[in-house]
C-alpha cells in the first residue's frame, strides 16, 4: 500500500488513477494522517436474482394495519 500526501495527489491524481486501475491502494494522507484511500472498482460484480429465495421468513400479519 502507498502512502502519498494530498499535494502530491493533486499534482500527480492521473498517474494514481491508473496505478490503482492496475490493482494497487494508494492511502492518501494529510500531514501524515491516514485520510482517504484510492481502491479499484469491482466492475465485474454481476447482481444475482433469487438468492435469497426461500431464506426469508415473515409473519403471516406482516402487512396487517398496526393498532392504533
Amino acid at each position: 500500500m502507498v502512502i502519498v500526501n494530498i499535494r502530491e495527489a493533486k499534482t500527480h491524481f492521473s498517474r494514481l488513477v491508473e496505478e490503482v486501475a492496475e490493482g494497487a491502494e494508494i492511502v492518501i494522507a494529510k500531514n501524515g494522517v491516514p485520510r482517504a484511500k484510492l481502491v479499484p472498482l469491482d466492475a465485474s460484480r454481476k447482481v444475482k436474482f433469487g438468492v435469497l429465495k426461500g431464506k426469508l421468513r415473515y409473519p403471516d400479519d406482516f402487512d396487517a394495519p398496526l393498532p392504533a
